[in-house]
Order: structure tokens, then C-alpha cells, then sequence
């Protein structure tokens, strides 16, 4: 095994694989979608069987579900902040040694960062995936969407039997042991 791997903590394997899985599969989708369909959006459609499933290319500059339009660098720096924030309860706060949640974390971190890479770039989240009445979404979304949910099922039902791992105090038993000393003295 490489080094390199042996220095990745093990509650963040399953995150990271999955999160990689996540992040190549939804770029890839986006990149087949705009050269299949582009360039410019909701010219052309694939049917997928029913009348209510389609494939088509669209552009989103706002939020989940088109929400916000017109913003984006908003939400570029909005989408940064909210991921660093799960990153960070992920770290100290979320029960990080439980599979449950660590898929959760991969499924979540994958879909964001496919975004978050979407909006650098192109200033926009390209989605393609139409159901219905329901928005146009894109693999990361729906990723996002599972992550979040399963998350929050975990949380609610389940429990966190499983703390976060530890981390160490910052301990300075000498100046401890030096000020007890003066106490007594």
C-alpha cells in the first residue's frame, strides 16, 4: 500500500472513494450532455421511455431547483462556505466512524463539489435530467439529495452510537504540574 493512502484516516476512504465515483460520473454526464445536446440549452431532448423522462440541457445559474437565477457568483461562494461547514461537522461533530455516514458524507461531498466545479467554470450548473413537472437536476443533485437524506435518517432514527473519532486535547501537563506545585508550597 502506498504511503500516501496509509496517511488517509480511515473515516475518510469510504467518503473519498465515493465522493471521487460521484464527482468523475457527474462531470462526465455534463460534459456527454452539452456535446450531445449543446450548446445552447433546452434546443434538443432524448427520450427515455415515458412521455415524462427526458434527457435535455440545461443551464442553472441559481439554486437547487432553479431557485435565485441571475446570482451565481453568490452561490459559487454560498456552495464553498456550506461544504467547507459539512467538511468541518463531518470532522468534529457527525458520528464520522459509521458507514452509514460516511456514505452519506461521500454521496454529499461528490455531488457539491461536481457543482461547485460547474460554477467556476462555466457560471452556471449544467443539469439535464427531466422527470415530469419536477426542475431539471443532474447527478449531483441527486446525490447531494441521497446523501442528505440518508443522513438525516441516520441522525433521526438511527442515533450516533458511534462517536467522532477522537481528537487530542492539547495537554501541557509541565506548566499543570508546575502551577499545582506552587499551590502546595
Amino acid at each position: 500500500m502506498s504511503s500516501r493512502l496509509r496517511m488517509i484516516p480511515a473515516r475518510w476512504a469510504i467518503p473519498a472513494a465515493l465522493g471521487l465515483l460521484i464527482f468523475t460520473g457527474d462531470q462526465l454526464s455534463k460534459a456527454w450532455v452539452v456535446w450531445w445536446l449543446g450548446p445552447e440549452p433546452f434546443l434538443r431532448a432524448i427520450s427515455l421511455g415515458p412521455p415524462w423522462l427526458n434527457v435535455v440541457y440545461s443551464q442553472n445559474t441559481g439554486v437547487a431547483f432553479g431557485l435565485f437565477r441571475h446570482m451565481p457568483q453568490l452561490f459559487t461562494l454560498t456552495s464553498i462556505l456550506i461544504t467547507a461547514g459539512a467538511i468541518y461537522a463531518y470532522i468534529f461533530h457527525l458520528p464520522n466512524r459509521s458507514t452509514w455516514v460516511q456514505v452519506s458524507m461521500g454521496l454529499i461531498l461528490g455531488g457539491a463539489v461536481g457543482n461547485i466545479v460547474d460554477r467556476l467554470r462555466l457560471g452556471a450548473v449544467v443539469d439535464f435530467v427531466s422527470v415530469g413537472w419536477w426542475p431539471v437536476f443532474n447527478l449531483a443533485d441527486g446525490a447531494i439529495s441521497t446523501g442528505v437524506t440518508a443522513l438525516a435518517i441516520y441522525l433521526i432514527f438511527i442515533g450516533d452510537d458511534l462517536p467522532a473519532a477522537p481528537h487530542p486535547t492539547p495537554r501541557d501537563d509541565g506548566l499543570l504540574s508546575d502551577l499545582l506545585n506552587r499551590d502546595l508550597e
